[in-house]
């Protein structure tokens, strides 16, 4: 893997609040992208076009990201937090994505998101939330 584990957090309709809180705790930069202004937007309802689709905090000691739920479904404990991998080649995410989703639940198959590179999201069989992510070359 590239890094360790990152953090993915998820809000209703708060990320921006909750992100800029952060911020203020642990400094850092703070990038935020709502639906609208990302290249799928015409995906989405216009009614979730304020959310935040993708956030990221970071600093030299840690990365958080973030984003609103979306249309995902409603917030409950459990689905708030995922667990971000940033993986080093295709065979490392094909073999992780194999492998954690074995007994498990596929959110969104692995294939190249409009970022480019290769991504998934999963729900391996204890209930863990992961998101995989593979950079363009």
């Amino acid at each position: 893997m590239k890094q360790a584990i990152q953090p993915y957090l998820h809000f209703d309709k708060k990320c921006k609040n909750a992100m800029a809180f952060y911020q203020e705790i642990f400094g850092g930069e703070l990038e935020l992208m709502t639906i609208a202004e990302s290249p799928a937007k015409d995906q989405f309802p216009k009614d979730l076009h304020q959310e935040v689709l993708h956030a990221s905090l970071y600093n030299d000691q840690f990365r958080m990201m973030a984003s609103d739920m979306c249309g995902q479904g409603e917030l409950h404990q459990g689905n708030n937090v995922q667990l971000s991998l940033n993986c080093s080649s295709k065979e490392e995410i094909n073999n992780l994505f194999q492998r954690l989703s074995e007994g498990g639940k596929v959110v969104q198959e692995l294939q190249e998101p409009f970022w480019g590179g290769l991504f998934a999201m999963l729900i391996d069989k204890f209930g863990v939330r992961w998101m995989l992510s593979l950079e363009a070359e």
